[in-house]
Formats: structure tokens, sequence, C-alpha cells
């Protein structure tokens, strides 16, 4: 079993920057990657970045050079930090673990941006 414990988000004006943390507890070593989604209201939850164990990377075209995922394995915590923020980012962000037999998810922490 992982556990995901999401923080860091809140309201920020456009243009603005968060942070969000995930830190993850449990069966550390069964998880291959992890990663960031998102759901907006009245939208569909989408893939935001990933990150894999080599620490390889994948970024959605929408956050392309304005996000940036990272991990420190020290504290099993990965970190999202968003830059230059627009009203469409506003959403719930979700933490997520893969690993060979499942998917694990957080409870989600709510980022709105304000115009």
């Amino acid at each position: 079993q992982v556990q995901l414990v999401e923080s860091g988000g809140g309201l920020v004006q456009a243009g603005g920057s968060l942070r969000l943390s995930c830190a993850a507890s449990g069966s550390i070593f069964t998880i291959n990657a992890m990663g960031w989604f998102r759901q907006g209201p009245g939208k569909q939850r989408e893939m935001v970045a990933t990150i894999t164990r080599g620490g390889n990377t994948n970024y959605a075209d929408s956050v392309k050079g304005r996000f940036t995922i990272s991990g420190d394995n020290a504290k099993n915590t990965m970190y999202l930090q968003m830059n230059s923020l627009k009203a469409e980012d506003t959403a719930v962000y979700y933490c997520n673990a893969e690993t060979f037999t499942r998917d694990y998810w957080g409870q989600g922490t709510q980022v709105t941006v304000s115009s």
C-alpha cells in the first residue's frame, strides 16, 4: 500500500507561483513513477506532469516551460513548481503513484488562479 498526501494549494493571482508537495509513505519501493494530474470545473482529469524513478520527466503541452516536477528521495516527496499561473490552471490537483499492480491517488488539493 502507498499513501499520498498533497499540500500547497491555494488562491493566487494570474502570473503568480505556487509549489505543490506530495508526501509518499508505505511501500515506497513499489513505485515506478509518480505524477500530477488535475481536474478543472466541468473537465476530465488530465495529466500535468510525470517523473519516473530514473528521473525522466514528461509534461502536458499546456504547462511546458511554466511547471517543473521534481522529487526528493530522502524525503519521499514529490513537488510541482508552478510559475506564470493562468486562470485555466484552476483545478483540483492530484498526486499519483504508479506501481506494477495499481495506481494510487492522493486526496487532491485545490488551486485557484484569479484573473
